[in-house]
This record gives structure tokens, C-alpha cells and sequence, in this order.
């Protein structure tokens, strides 16, 4: 089992910045990827930044591409999500996900809410 809790998010105006924590504890050894998602209200949960263990590489949205970075400290088994320039339409729950090969391990979402 992987327990992943978020921290981070919060008000902000549109063109400021947050950044995101997820701490991952348990069977860290078993995760291949840690990815940050986010589901607005109405919308469907959408796949917003991916980081692979392994190699170190990296995939983000379209809509996020040049404002938002993930990056992992091993050492504290943390990922973030550093978000820059943000915009009303980042409005969203946002959710921290362990990939374990076989089973998906999800965090209990943290709110950043960006006003116009």
C-alpha cells in the first residue's frame, strides 16, 4: 500500500503562483510514476503532469505546458508541482497518484482556486 497526502493549495489571482506537495509513505518501491491530475467542476479528471521514477522524464498537458513543473525529491519521496502564471480556467481539485504497476494510488485532492 502507497499513502499519498497533498498540500499546497489554496486562493491565488490569476498570473500568481503555487506550488503543490504530495509526501508518498508505504510501499514507495513499488511506484513506477508520480503524476498530479486535476478534475474542475462538471469536467471529466484530466492528467496534468506525469513524472517517471525511472528515468526521470516527464509529460505535462497541452494546457499547462511552459507554466506548470513536476519535480520528485527522492530523499524526502515528495513530488511537486510548481504552478506559475496561473489562470481562472486552473480552477480545479487537484490530485496526487502513485502508479504501482498494478493498482493506482490516489491522494485526497487539494483545492487551488485562481481569480480573475
Amino acid at each position: 500500500q502507497v499513502q499519498l497526502v497533498e498540500s499546497g493549495g489554496g486562493l491565488v489571482q490569476a498570473g500568481g503562483s503555487l506550488r503543490l506537495s504530495c509526501a508518498a509513505s508505504g510501499s514507495i518501491g513499488s511506484i513506477n510514476a508520480m503524476n498530479w491530475y486535476r478534475q474542475a467542476p462538471g469536467k471529466r479528471r484530466e492528467l496534468v503532469a506525469a513524472h517517471i521514477i525511472s528515468n526521470g522524464h516527464t509529460n505535462y498537458a497541452d494546457s499547462v505546458k511552459g507554466r506548470f513543473t513536476i519535480s520528485r525529491d527522492a530523499a524526502r519521496n515528495t513530488v511537486y508541482l510548481q504552478m506559475n502564471n496561473l489562470r481562472p480556467e486552473d480552477t480545479a481539485v487537484y490530485y496526487c497518484a502513485a502508479d504501482g504497476g498494478t493498482k493506482a494510488y490516489w491522494g485526497q485532492g487539494t483545492q487551488v482556486t485562481v481569480s480573475s
